[in-house]
């Protein structure tokens, strides 16, 4: 249910994850409309931006909150403790591909109670199977780590995010990204045209 608030808050406020900026960006560099500079830049703002905000609303959150502890703990530890392994590398593609797609479905409308849909699909796949988001489960370990109960740490959750936050973005980039590109090939010469010519 906090995923469902949290990917409603996202749209209604305008934000995005960084795990949610790979088919749109892509799409805007692939047509000559902005530079792979500018990509590299959204992407490493929004991360670190994600990240930090993260941290911070988890901590007024465990503060707040202290009978969320031990949930939050065990809830954490699926992610920060799941060694790199055949099974955790396609929940991290899965988890890319979800997000990927939702942005793609939410774009794809213009209706309000439409894009609604997809961030509660996107989010009740993401939570209900726990597949791995980068962005998204760090809140979780962060969480855990806050409350100084974690029987693991920061390098655990770095090691975790490592290979999670490439595992997202091959699930939605080569994943749904790369398909979506190939079947929007002449749209996407026609927009290279115009970008060219302006």
């Amino acid at each position: 249910m906090a995923f469902s608030v949290g990917f409603l808050a996202l749209l209604l406020g305008r934000s995005e994850l960084f795990t949610e900026g790979f088919l749109v960006p892509v799409t805007t560099v692939v047509a000559k409309r902005a530079s792979v500079a500018q990509l590299l830049k959204l992407w490493s703002g929004t991360l670190v931006a994600n990240l930090a905000g993260g941290w911070v609303l988890m901590w007024l959150i465990m503060t707040a909150l202290p009978r969320l502890h031990e949930q939050t703990v065990e809830s954490a530890m699926h992610y920060a403790t799941a060694p790199l392994s055949l099974e955790t590398v396609a929940l991290s593609l899965l988890g890319g591909m979800v997000i990927t797609l939702m942005t793609r479905m939410q774009h794809g409308t213009d209706s309000v109670p439409g894009k609604i849909a997809a961030a509660m699909a996107g989010a009740l796949l993401l939570a209900g199977l726990q597949l791995f988001d980068s962005i998204l489960d760090s809140l979780l370990i962060f969480g855990a780590l806050i409350t100084g109960d974690a029987p693991f740490g920061y390098l655990d959750w770095l090691s975790w995010f490592g290979y999670t936050a490439v595992g997202n973005v091959v699930g939605g980039l080569l994943l749904v990204t790369l398909l979506r590109l190939v079947r929007s090939k002449d749209r996407l010469q026609e927009e290279r045209r115009d970008a060219e010519s302006a």
